[in-house]
């Protein structure tokens, strides 16, 4: 399931490759995933930029988190790591809950991060819908298996998962392998962890890059707008006919929109 990995002096794995003294991509998996997810990226980023992907605490190889977690654990988490490797500054781009940690990392440290580029990642949900939201992750003790097939098929479009069972089933055994107490904590802080994050205090002022997918139904297009429409110059895009693993379903649709953004920060 995983490629050789370095460990971080706290239990972090991650993989740093590409040319060294280019500019550095950080790379932030979704809850349950781990940094294989970004393998096709890794493969293509790496012919310009030094490019860093890691798992998060209590996900891939990585050790469990330090604290109970919450976005800023998660930020610190990538911080410390950064430290660790000599990268002073990094483009962060984040996947669903990784694009809360990066949103967070930007406020947190807003001198480490040279831009974020936010991918399905979810945002004010209203009173109602947050309310049922944490009602569903405080149910979540039973482990992700209780929730998985429903989860599988709001991220998979029915075409990829009859195309590609293999990828399903190496999501799923990923998914499983998590612990239970920490995937638990992670579900609340993704639910919770939204309302931090509407209209950022202090404001996000990074160049901003803000994605998803068409029918992704819990990091919807107007989540999206409403990232963006809260960081000053950022811009959104919304890939048609897809579910929340667009990334992975298009990898060339959505590599190529991240290589243009990334190239007009590029001095």
């Amino acid at each position: 399931m995983f490629k050789a990995a370095e460990f971080s002096s706290d239990g972090t794995a991650h993989d740093l490759t590409g040319p060294e003294g280019a500019p550095v991509i950080a790379l932030i998996h979704g809850l349950g995933l781990h940094r294989g997810m970004w393998a096709p990226y890794v493969e293509r980023l790496a012919q310009t930029y030094r490019v860093l992907s890691y798992d998060f605490y209590g996900h891939g190889q990585s050790g469990k988190p330090p604290a109970t977690p919450s976005l800023t654990v998660y930020s610190e988490q990538l911080r410390m790591l950064m430290d660790e490797v000599a990268v002073k500054r990094a483009h962060i781009i984040g996947f669903s809950l990784g694009g809360m940690i990066n949103r967070r990392f930007a406020m947190d440290h807003p001198d480490r991060a040279l831009s974020l580029t936010i991918i399905a990642s979810p945002h004010e949900r209203g009173a109602e819908a947050q309310a049922l939201v944490e009602e569903r992750a405080k149910n979540s003790a039973a482990g992700p298996g209780a929730t998985l097939d429903a989860a599988i098929e709001r991220w998979f479009t029915p075409e990829f998962r009859a195309a590609r069972p293999d990828y399903i089933d190496w999501t799923r055994n990923g998914v499983l392998a998590n612990d239970h107490q920490t995937y638990a904590e992670c579900r609340w802080v993704l639910a919770n962890g939204v309302v931090e994050l509407i209209r950022p205090e202090p404001p996000i002022t990074h160049p901003t890059l803000v994605m998803t997918a068409e029918h992704d139904s819990g990091s919807t297009p107007a989540m999206s707008h409403a990232i963006a429409s809260e960081i000053a110059g950022a811009e959104t895009i919304i890939i048609p006919g897809l579910q929340h693993m667009g990334l992975v379903e298009d990898v060339d649709a959505f590599a190529a929109l991240i290589e243009k953004f990334l190239k007009e920060q590029t001095p």
